[in-house]
């Protein structure tokens, strides 16, 4: 008997997703510990804002295209 729950590789688009929601979360938890030790150095804090904000725009791009991708698919079908 087959199972119809085998896992289905991810899409380069499902991937590319992926990738940029775990580089978000590392930079998000970087800074959540930049915070907990109370660092002095605003330096370091805007580093850190500027890549949190580029991340975000990465996955926010990923998404988006994952969507169309989403889209076209069922279109299709």
């Amino acid at each position: 008997m087959e199972t119809k729950n085998a896992v289905r590789p991810l899409t380069r688009g499902e991937q590319e997703t992926e990738t940029a929601a775990t580089r978000l979360i590392e930079l998000i938890e970087d800074a959540l510990s930049v915070v907990a030790i109370q660092s002095s150095e605003v330096d370091s804090l805007e580093a850190i804002a500027d890549r949190i904000e580029r991340a975000a725009r990465d996955l926010s791009v990923a998404l988006r295209e994952l969507a169309q991708s989403r889209i076209s698919q069922s279109a299709s079908e």
